[in-house]
């Protein structure tokens, strides 16, 4: 409308002419002034001022026609009328007729020159206008490229922080969540610290108030659920090296009318401090995996210490289920006591069922404790009814429909689900109302029949073919009407989107809306469907409203809907389709300025449920947990839409009884069952639900056994060191705490170097596990700081690695006492008495180790508080300690030698002294047939538990002696022929328990027949008749035959003798044999007391032993070895008793090895000869010699030590083998070198010069070729000069072959050749670019003694010196290169060689000559397509070596340099 103000301007005070700019202001100015006079400009002066000017002045008249774009068309002939011709016509005169067109023609020509010359300029004026802006562009980029290059530099690029977009204040309501932004530049990256009220904000100290973000240099501080406490100025500073800003924003949070949530916590009253005060959080006391029913109550409870306690300060208690925070309601019920915090769910429905979480938050951070919920369903009213659907809630509401959704139960009831009920009920009233007559199947239904503004409840039943569930749990409310009334009544108290909307236009009034946008068919079922689309595009539209019209496919009639009222949403439900058919959809939008157009139809729909129940899910996968559950796994189900979740069945094997795991479904693909039998056999299947139904079961797992799965272990602790050498370790550690269920199988050692405190990487030092819990590290360097890491690994894997160990200086001990025992353990604990073994020190010290004190003292006492335990030292490496009931103690061992006593090892963790229920003993047992046996029973055992005897708490060394038996709970090992060497102390320890062990100790006490063999004593008698008598007397006492002792009497050869079965103690004493041959009497007396009688129970069994070893093949001599000059290794025994048919097989760690060697029964001499050996080769040998009279077995133990003092040995041989150091010159240097007769791989050398070791660099490094161990110094200098060496190490006092390498001597030759071949020191370029024309003069630096001779070459051809090129060498040490005039028959590759009787040199370089007239041409075209991108970075892969240089020195290099 003409004259009409924008709307933009309506509400602006200022609007008048005055808001046009000033230029704009004078155009007018004269614009009006040149219209206001009336005369008109002659032709002439129009054509003159119109050749000025390719644009006509507005106050002008003109004649030519332009378009819209002002673009000249064309010429418009004026017409020219006086006032007379007006009135009385054309002029009848032919004078004025020709005057007239004389005149027009004058005009047309004058005009038609005037436009050429205009176009011809203006067409000059665009081509120096490109040109300008091309050479602007070109300039700007060249400064922009040289600018970036600058930048390059640190310093630089340095710049102090800036804020790019500062924080804005903000005003929000109570509860909501507001969030400052700001953007930030600056170099090296600003920190950012937000402060409130100048206090540093702490994310961690409110968890869940606060959060912290920057993402691509922008930051963000956001404030969930705003409160009262939460209005402050709140300020963001930035700071780097360069600089430091700040920026403040303030935000103010209102409550609506003054209203207390009831919700929010309680003012505090009274002065609580806890600025300065870090709170520790322990939750005990807690819940278990609970299990309840519907209807049921159940409480949730933990207690929670907070330490240190303030009076009146709350922590903050929260409760969530399935990471849902959970508020207080009907269903549950939140309650703090001070020290418990508790959750009531008051009816149990299966909506109750998840992981409930407890946190509890302080300013000094959180702590959680999580556990399963599981909520069965109730007894049907109606045997084999299912369970009652669960999860109602209303998806779409609008004031004439409702759409209710729900989930379907596990438990069908035992036959198929036929379809559900809905029920309705207006809120306030107990009145329901059954929605659907009969059963529906899908799990979503549309209410209909409602009132508008009322509110409802809903719940549903499912039935089957025996009847109707129980009701689920009720819905939330929702009111029917329309969504946007909805809006406007949440939005009286705050903004119900939790947004605040600002409005930036008022509503154009009379305007009708556009289409709507996007329009799409959302879901869609037999029963209805829903259409949602986007409001028109246009802004400040009033009042929009929609109809919504549809169209049968096939046809063009479109049938508007909501016929009566449009809907005022953007989403519409249509009800009373035709099953089956077809149908298209569209939108109009209409206001009180009329109905728009419609918008693009939809594609056409078929109404029906378009949802398919999902298909089976895939494998199932049961893997152990813990005694009484199992983790579930499987393949989700393929091409599910809009899957609700799974539901889990388990059944034991054979019992064809299926339970549901879950009654909720769960949206994962693993579960964990609960609830188990531990021992049972169980196999599980799984079903996908969504909206259309339940799918068919899975197939059944693999049945899977309950109890406590295997995991890897814990970390080992506590890495010490027992003993450090020069370039070795020796580390020991703890037993992990947690061994993951199985039996640890090994361990790994990693290693870091540390430097000036710096750490670097992880190195491993074992590839293979080691058994033990004590590992040498090798390949140290002395006088280095080392961190060491150990990770355990049993068969489920390696676990994780150990926190690092403490700072250790590797350098060798030389202290006089031994170093410390290491892994301490307790047995056997009781109220009253421990038994603590432990392993001597790896590090003897100056004297062997000859005893060991144990140290003991209260676990809460102080260091003053140690006391010894023995006051004599042990021998064994285990010790009996006495305690008091009920206290904890923790142990030390320290171990002596001849120089005294050493440190202290490693202190236990504390023991309680207390005998644990069920705690049984070894028991000794004889039956009739005197077999000897001890049995042990342990009450709690783990599925994988082993009993484990040892004898004096070592594992047995000769296993034939006993027999070990297990059933069940219970062990026995049985003496197999029990002798005196059975004597000791024997224990029993079982694995995965809770240190269930004991011990007995064996003597000889136990047996009276069958630990000692039979005894004789005898005498010879002269001269005694027949009719002599003999009185046999122990101790004073007669003895007689009988089943102990059995004498006899030979007359003929006078011999007497008494026969014992054994000796017991109880035999020890005087024996006497008193003889009475009528009047002659004599007596003969042995005393056995004391050590004699035990030396003879020793002899007894002895003797029988090799009495029975040698009625077959045996060993004369054991296994042994012996090293050969050759350095071979033999293994060798001495054999007697040997038979055509005696074998003899050997053996390597319990396998079978065969020998080359053929016995050689006539010497006696077996050998097994290892001619190269290795580590390979380490283990425990064994030869057995058996035939039918019996067999004997010989053992030669070559590991860990044996190995080590093996190998030493064949170390003695090599070393003495080697020859002496030598010196020769190589091309790179000197090599010192010798030869022995053997090398093994594990022979370990060292360098030395000037009795230092040798640090290797890349300049002096160390190898072995075959049999030669060389040393290389690369280009020597005087300062190598000097006294080497090198030491073979073989675990005595080592071997030494030195060499001098000094000035004076035969060995100064190969150093003097080094120092004085002929070198060139330097000088020449590689690359030389010069124009032609040019001079090009180079020089370089020789030496050499005698002076070198120079030869100068051009491409690979020599040159002599002319007058074009001069060749000059100048007081032996100068060598110049000069050509006078280059030209391009100069470009190529020269050299230079030099050479004396010491050797030859050279060096090379390349002469490059370009013309002036050629090279700028290239250089601009390269310039044009390359250099001139705006982030050019220059490339050789399309520019030759001249030019790339010529490009590098004129760009990047500096104005003020210059090109030769």
């Amino acid at each position: 409308m003409p004259g009409s103000i924008p709307f933009y301007q309506k509400h602006h005070r200022h609007y008048d002419r005055d808001y046009r700019s000033r230029e704009t202001e004078s155009r007018l100015s004269q614009y009006q002034s040149s219209s206001s006079s009336s005369s008109l400009a002659s032709s002439h002066s129009l054509l003159d001022e119109s050749r000025l000017s390719p644009i006509p002045k507005r106050a002008k008249p003109t004649y030519l026609a332009v378009d819209k774009e002002n673009h000249i068309i064309g010429y418009v002939v004026p017409v020219f009328r006086s006032s007379q011709e007006f009135g009385a016509g054309l002029s009848d005169t032919e004078d004025v007729r020709a005057r007239d067109s004389a005149a027009y023609m004058a005009r047309r020509d004058l005009f038609t020159s005037g436009l050429e010359m205009e176009r011809s300029e203006l067409i000059s004026r665009r081509e120096a206008m490109r040109e300008s802006a091309n050479r602007i562009s070109m300039s700007k980029r060249l400064h922009e490229h040289g600018e970036h290059f600058k930048r390059m530099n640190e310093d630089s690029l340095m710049h102090p922080p800036k804020f790019v977009i500062k924080p804005r204040s903000h005003t929000v309501w109570e509860k909501q969540c507001v969030r400052l932004h700001c953007t930030v530049s600056g170099w090296p990256d600003p920190r950012v610290v937000w402060y409130k009220n100048n206090v540093v904000i702490n994310p961690y100290a409110s968890p869940g108030k606060y959060k912290l973000e920057s993402k691509y240099r922008m930051h963000t501080l956001e404030i969930n659920r705003c409160d009262f406490d939460d209005t402050a100025q709140y300020r963001v500073s930035v700071m780097n090296s360069s600089g430091e800003l700040s920026a403040i924003a303030s935000v103010v949070v209102k409550r609506f009318r003054d209203d207390v949530d009831e919700f929010l916590p309680s003012p505090r009253y009274g002065p609580v401090s806890e600025y300065g005060i870090k709170f520790k959080t322990n939750i005990v006391d807690t819940f278990g995996v609970s299990f309840g029913r519907e209807g049921e109550t159940m409480t949730l409870g933990c207690t929670v210490i907070i330490y240190p306690a303030l009076h009146r300060y709350e922590p903050d208690v929260q409760w969530y289920r399935d990471d849902v925070l959970l508020s207080p309601s009907k269903w549950h019920q939140m309650h703090w006591s001070g020290d418990r915090a508790m959750l009531t769910l008051a009816h149990l429905n299966k909506e109750d069922e998840g992981l409930y979480t407890l946190r509890v938050s302080t300013k000094s951070g959180y702590e959680t404790y999580s556990a399963y919920v599981f909520v069965r369903d109730a007894d049907a009213e109606v045997e084999g009814a299912p369970g009652a659907p669960l999860d109602v809630r209303c998806l779409d509401a609008n004031k004439d429909y409702i759409i209710v959704t729900w989930k379907q139960p596990a438990v069908d009831g035992g036959g198929s689900i036929l379809g559900y009920f809905v029920d309705r009920c207006e809120v306030e009233t107990t009145h329901w109302v059954q929605c659907n007559d009969t059963p529906v199947k899908f799990a979503r239904f549309p209410v209909t029949g409602l009132v508008e503004g009322r509110s409802y409840i809903f719940r549903v039943r499912a039935v089957n073919q025996s009847g109707m569930s129980r009701p689920s749990r009720v819905s939330e409310p929702v009111a029917a009407m329309d969504p946007a009334d909805r809006a406007r009544m949440r939005g009286t108290s705050a903004p119900w989107t939790g947004q605040i909307i600002v409005t930036e236009e008022e509503p154009a009034e009379g305007v009708v809306p556009g289409r709507p946008r996007e329009l799409m068919v959302t879901e869609a079922t037999k029963n209805y469907v829903v259409l949602s689309w986007k409001p028109p595009g246009e802004k400040g539209l009033e009042g929009v409203m929609y109809y919504v019209e549809k169209c049968v496919s096939g046809t063009d009639t479109w049938q508007r809907v909501n016929t009566e009222i449009p809907v005022k949403s953007p989403r519409f439900a249509l009800f009373d389709l035709a099953e089956g058919k077809s149908y298209s959809f569209r939108v109009r939008c209409c206001n009180a300025a009329g109905v728009g157009e419609p918008s693009d139809p939809t594609e056409a729909t078929t109404v029906g449920d378009k949802l398919d129940i999902p298909s089976a899910p895939g494998k199932v996968i049961p893997t152990r947990n813990t005694d009484t559950s199992v983790v579930v796994s499987w393949e989700a189900s393929r091409d599910a839409t809009d899957l609700v979740g799974y539901y889990i069945e388990g059944s034991v094997v054979g019992s064809d009884v299926w339970e549901p795991c879950n009654n909720k479904p769960v949206n994962v693909t693993r579960f964990i069952c609960h609830g188990l039998i531990t021992g049972e056999t169980y196999v599980f299947r799984v079903r996908a639900v969504n909206a259309a139904g339940i799918s068919q079961f899975s197939p059944e797992s693999e049945p899977v056994e309950v109890k406590a799965a295997i995991a890897s272990p814990a970390p080992p602790y506590g890495i010490t060191v027992l003993e450090c050498v020069r370039d070795s370790m020796v580390l020991s550690w703890k037993q992990p705490a947690f061994v993951g269920g199985a039996d640890i199988t090994g361990y790994f050692v990693d290693y870091r170097e540390v430097v000036d405190g710096v750490p670097g990487q992880w190195h491993e030092a074992n590839v293979r596990a080691i058994s033990e819990r004590a590992y040498r590290v090798c390949d140290l360097h002395e006088n280095k700081n080392y961190q060491f890491q150990v990770r355990a690994a049993n068969m489920a894997g390696v676990g994780i690695p150990s926190l690092p160990s403490e700072t250790f200086l590797c350098e060798e001990w030389t202290i006089a006492v031994p170093g410390p025992p290491h892994d301490l353990q307790a047995r056997e604990v009781r109220n009253d008495s421990l038994v603590l073994l432990w392993k001597p020190p790896v590090y003897q010290g100056r004297n062997p180790v000859n005893g060991f004190y144990v140290d003991m003292k209260e676990a809460e006492a102080p260091e003053e508080a140690w006391r010894g335990v023995n006051r004599d030292a042990a021998e064994k490496t285990f010790f009996k300690v006495n305690l008091q009931e009920g206290e904890s103690y923790i142990f030390r061992v320290r171990a002596q030698n001849q120089a005294g006593v050493g440190k202290p090892s490693d202190v236990t963790e504390p023991v309680a002294a207390e005998t644990k229920p069920g705690t049984k003993e070894i028991v000794v047992d004889v039956d009739d047939d005197g077999v000897i046996s001890l049995n042990f029973e342990c009450g709690e055992m783990s599925p994988d538990s082993k009993f484990v005897w040892s004898k004096n708490y070592e594992d047995f060394s000769d296993t034939s002696r006993v027999t070990q038996e297990t059933k069940g709970n219970k062990s026995k090992i049985i003496f197999n022929d029990p002798g005196e060497e059975d004597i000791g102390i024997y224990s029993c320890i079982v694995t995965h328990s809770d240190g269930a062990s004991s011990s007995y100790t064996l003597s000889d006490e136990v047996s009276d027949s069958k630990l000692l063999k039979k005894v004789r004593f005898w005498l010879q008698a002269e001269n005694m008749s027949a009719n002599g008598k003999i009185d046999y007397i122990f101790n004073d006492n007669a003895v007689s035959q009988g089943e102990k002792y059995k004498m006899n009497f030979d007359k003929n050869t006078g011999v007497i003798e008494m026969t014992m079965d054994s000796l017991t103690p109880a035999d020890e004493g005087t024996y006497s044999f008193q003889l009475q041959d009528g009047k002659a009497t004599n007596q003969s007396s042995l005393v056995l007391i004391g050590d004699v009688f035990k030396q003879l129970q020793k002899e007894s069994e002895f003797q029988s032993k090799e009495w029975v070893r040698k009625q077959g093949p045996h060993f004369i001599e054991y296994l042994s070895y012996e090293v050969t000059p050759e350095c071979c290794v033999i293994l060798k025994c001495k054999v007697g008793n040997i038979k055509k048919d005696t074998s003899a097989i050997w053996y390597k760690d319990g396998h079978e090895i065969k020998s080359e060697q053929s016995l050689s029964f006539t010497e006696g001499v077996l050998k097994l000869e290892i001619a190269q050996i290795t580590k390979k080769d380490a283990g425990m040998y064994e030869v057995v010699l058996k035939d039918e009279r019996g067999k004997d077995t010989s053992k030669l133990n070559l590991t860990d030590q044996g190995f080590k003092e093996l190998m030493n040995e064949v170390f003695s041989f090599i070393a003495n083998s080697s020859t002496p150091l030598k010196i020769t010159s190589t091309d790179e240097g000197i090599r010192l070198y010798t030869f022995v007769s053997f090398y093994n791989d594990l022979l370990q050398v060292t360098w030395h010069y000037k009795d230092s070791p040798i640090a290797f660099s890349d300049r002096i490094k160390s190898g072995v070729v075959g049999e030669q161990l060389w040393l290389q110094i690369t280009e020597p200098t005087e300062k190598d000069m000097g006294k080497y060496a090198i030491e073979f190490n073989d675990g005595k006092g080592g071997l030494r072959r030195t060499v001098e390498l000094s000035g004076q001597g035969k060995h100064f030759g190969p150093l003097l050749i080094l120092l004085d071949r002929a070198r060139v020191a330097g000088g020449l370029p590689d690359v030389v670019t010069i124009q032609e024309g040019k001079a090009l003069n180079l020089t370089c630096n020789i030496s050499g003694n005698p002076v070198p001779e120079v030869t100068w070459l051009k491409n690979e051809k020599e040159i002599t010196s002319d007058e074009h090129c001069i060749l000059k060498f100048e007081s032996g040490k100068f060598a110049s290169f000069t050509i006078t005039g280059v030209n391009t028959s100069d470009t190529g590759k020269y050299s230079i060689l030099v050479k004396n009787k010491y050797g030859t040199e050279s060096g090379d370089f390349t002469v490059s000559v370009f013309i002036p007239e050629e090279f700028p041409c290239y250089v601009m075209r390269l310039i044009k397509d390359s250099i001139l991108s705006p982030r050019f970075k220059p490339s050789t892969s399309h520019l030759s070596p001249v030019l790339f240089q010529f490009l590098s020195f004129h760009l990047f290099s500096p104005p003020s340099h210059t090109f030769l």
